[in-house]
């Protein structure tokens, strides 16, 4: 059993009030298959687990459990041993999920450079890959470095490709799974990528959910409220990259984004920051000042009016400048010099838990969250 749908799950198109109440029943094949995915999620998150535990993970009754568990081993996706100590009985066996039962890629698109995942059902991160690309053809880029993953890890049940980007295409997405013998099951933008990837296998999400800042050439924003990522209005929630801010009021994206800190620290330096190298030239130190005292005007504004349980920051920026400029945002929001009122609302700071923000790891959750998990809706 490779997929538990006939087909990747597409974004559908929103729905009306009567639309919805029309079509709010489910059928019995339906029913199945959350069935099927809500107890390979308990898995997934707690197992090992016995028929009984499953039954308190799922409130699904004995029989019902055990057909699911014999079509997911028959599936490769579980496996079963004698829990020590357990006694004896069907409740003495659990059932642990199997990582390498499925496997799935995941790319970060963004506008000249790339990034590639392979992952396993747990999450496992098995190999990785930056590249450049081609702005006039990324699908051939993108098309290129997947063909080398598949071909490497030939042997691994591969179900499907996951797009993390801003402004990839219907049309690439068309090129790159024509070519590709792996279907392209969705694309998310980078932010909501990142917040997938922080709520199925980061940390546990917080009371209040959870805000995602990720920098790159511009600065964007992802919330994720009750455990279903927010997107507004023709998905243009979180552009503070747009915002005019601090005491200069000027374009967020202009002093926070890559094009001011390039322009900063020089060409080199640059890719040697993106790389992962440390820094503590006096010129990345200055950007850190700049880009804390103009991006606490849009955390104040989430905070104020969100009030997410955590703010997190993320890029590929190495770990240590983005722990830097949260210690600076702490600095700047204790100044009423520049801003004659104190914030003690403003959510806890801190680093994204994957590197690059999680954007491919996210992506690669994707064929996951459509064909063998429940989606983030559920």
């Amino acid at each position: 059993m490779r997929y538990l749908r006939s087909g990747p799950r597409r974004r559908q198109t929103e729905e009306t009030a009567v639309t919805r109440g029309k079509t709010i029943g489910l059928r019995s094949g339906e029913i199945a298959d959350r069935n099927i995915r809500v107890i390979l999620e308990a898995i997934r998150r707690h197992g090992p687990l016995t028929r009984m535990e499953l039954g308190q993970h799922s409130g699904l009754t004995g029989p019902g459990i055990t057909n699911i568990l014999r079509r997911l081993s028959d599936g490769g996706l579980v496996t079963s041993h004698r829990r020590n100590g357990a006694g004896s009985g069907a409740t003495a066996t659990e059932f642990a999920l199997r990582p390498d039962g499925a496997f799935s890629i995941g790319v970060k698109v963004r506008h000249s450079r790339g990034e590639a995942v392979l992952i396993d059902l747990s999450g496992q991160v098995h190999d990785r890959q930056y590249f450049p690309l081609n702005p006039a053809a990324r699908a051939p880029s993108v098309l290129s470095v997947v063909q080398t993953m598949t071909r490497k890890h030939a042997g691994m049940p591969i179900i499907g490709l996951g797009i993390g980007s801003n402004d990839w295409t219907a049309q690439e997405s068309d090129k790159l799974e024509a070519a590709s013998a792996l279907p392209v099951s969705h694309v998310e933008n980078e932010c909501t990528a990142s917040l997938l990837a922080e709520r199925t296998i980061g940390a546990p999400a917080p009371e209040g959910g959870l805000a995602m800042i990720i920098i790159d050439e511009d600065v964007q924003a992802g919330f994720l409220v009750r455990g279903i990522p927010y997107s507004g209005v023709h998905g243009r929630a979180g552009s503070i990259g747009e915002m005019l801010t601090g005491p200069d009021n000027v374009r967020l994206n202009t002093v926070v984004g890559f094009g001011a800190l390039r322009a900063l620290v020089g060409d080199d330096e640059f890719e040697r920051l993106i790389a992962g190298d440390k820094s503590s030239s006096p010129q990345l130190t200055q950007w850190i000042r700049d880009a804390a005292s103009h991006l606490l005007d849009p955390i104040i504004a989430m905070a104020g009016f969100i009030a997410p349980g955590v703010i997190m920051i993320g890029g590929d920026l190495p770990r240590s400048v983005i722990e830097a400029l949260i210690h600076q945002l702490s600095v700047e929001r204790r100044d009423t010099s520049k801003r004659p009122f104190l914030t003690p609302w403003i959510s806890p700071m801190k680093p994204a838990s994957f590197s690059g923000g999680g954007v491919a790891l996210g992506a690669a959750l994707l064929p996951f969250l459509n064909t063998l998990l429940p989606p983030v809706s559920a």
